[in-house]
């Protein structure tokens, strides 16, 4: 049998669409993804994708492997985790996925863990796309979307609040919304997501068409907050990214009382799989400070 690294490979380039994607997703380069996959097709004696240079499918036998390879990868999963419940201390390698953005709340709750805990090593891993716990080889997904009919468990941690913000200079340059009425004459500052590829929406304007017309978009948070800062328009952003922008003065919320989401991340774990004491530590660990305030959103800005 091939490696678990090449099933892996084919794993996330079946779900993400392309070697790059997929390198990118195991930090490879999509050479070293192809050429993993072709090692497993050779091994196996079938093609499993049809290569064409616009899109790439799955073969008959490579959506027999794709479902095979899952119930693989996730047999491998439970053996790791019942592993670790055997030795029963808190220690060990954690290997945590979560958006980029949740790096704002989640990085400062990282010092009480491991002073408390310092024989677990956490490694982060810091992505938009909605990748896969078992191909990513996660222990633990932080989300603020559970994707339905996920054998997923889920637990409460962080509540936020998405509002929207700009710039003194911005708001002074071209005025303060007083009502959404007021927003088509402003501009945009957007999100694109990386998986689709497509704008994602306001959450508190059920209508696109009210959405102001798009000065800048990114597939990156941070270079939204950066645009923000710069007073190129309007962006909506959880509270916890702008804290200090807020509190600075950086920047200012906008329509606060009419244009707000209240969102809540939750950590997410294979279900029916032996979670390692480290694992269940940690979830304990962001749960305790969402229940301190961190779960609790702030309130409204007047």
């Amino acid at each position: 049998m091939e490696s678990l690294q090449d099933w892996l490979a084919f794993s996330r380039t079946v779900e993400l669409g392309s070697f790059a994607a997929a390198g990118r997703s195991l930090e490879q380069t999509a050479s070293a993804v192809g050429k993993q996959v072709a090692r497993l097709e050779k091994f196996l004696g079938v093609r499993l994708l049809q290569r064409s240079t616009r899109r790439m499918t799955l073969t008959p036998e490579g959506r027999l492997a794709h479902l095979r390879c899952h119930e693989l990868l996730l047999g491998f999963g439970s053996l790791r985790a019942e592993l670790a419940c055997s030795v029963g201390a808190v220690a060990g390698p954690l290997r945590v996925g979560a958006p980029w953005v949740a790096q704002h709340w989640l990085v400062p709750l990282l010092p009480a863990f491991l002073q408390r805990h310092p024989g677990v090593q956490v490694d982060l891993h810091f992505s938009d796309e909605q990748g896969d716990l078992l191909s990513d080889g996660l222990d633990l997904a932080i989300r603020s979307v559970v994707p339905p009919d996920a054998p997923w468990q889920a637990r409460p941690l962080q509540a936020f609040r998405l509002q929207l913000w700009a710039a003194p200079s911005y708001l002074a340059r071209s005025g303060r919304p007083q009502g959404v009425a007021d927003l088509k004459a402003h501009r945009a500052l957007r999100f694109r997501h990386p998986d689709s590829g497509k704008l994602l929406p306001w959450p508190f304007l059920a209508d696109e068409a009210r959405v102001p017309p798009t000065a800048l978009s990114s597939n990156q948070m941070e270079a939204i907050r950066q645009a923000c800062l710069q007073g190129l328009g309007l962006a909506c952003m959880p509270d916890f990214q702008v804290r200090e922008d807020l509190q600075t003065g950086r920047l200012e919320p906008v329509l606060a009382q009419e244009l707000v989401h209240l969102g809540r991340y939750q950590a997410l774990w294979l279900r029916g799989v032996p979670v390692a004491p480290r694992v269940r530590a940690f979830i304990e660990h962001l749960a305790a400070a969402a229940g301190k305030g961190g779960g609790r959103p702030p309130p409204k800005a007047r």
